[in-house]
């Protein structure tokens, strides 16, 4: 079974109803939200959403031997930033055993 996607806009929507407010001030905190996530992780502080989760950033070492999947060539990989998202304890427990 494919899950169901969920998108900023639906989030946007559902906020707006509960809330009631329009939806261009729910969008404007919504990006805001995400902008401040974003820009605390570039730089280099961990976010974490107590009841939520964390994103933090790790480093993944470079290679000197990967290859390029579409042609096969050879090239380096250098180290570089990858985002990590470590779910909290309430979310890790409520999904843990939706898909069997």
């Amino acid at each position: 079974m494919t899950p169901k996607k969920l998108t900023k806009a639906e989030i946007v929507e559902t906020i707006a109803e509960k809330a009631g407010l329009n939806k261009k001030d729910i969008h404007y905190i919504v990006d805001s939200i995400f902008e401040e996530i974003r820009d605390a992780l570039v730089d280099d502080k961990i976010v974490e959403l107590r009841g939520f989760g964390t994103f933090e950033i790790h480093t993944r070492k470079g290679r000197k031997k990967a290859r390029n999947p579409k042609t096969g060539e050879l090239i380096q990989v250098h180290d570089h930033g990858v985002t990590v998202f470590r779910p909290g304890k309430e979310l890790r427990e409520s999904t843990w055993s939706l898909r069997k």
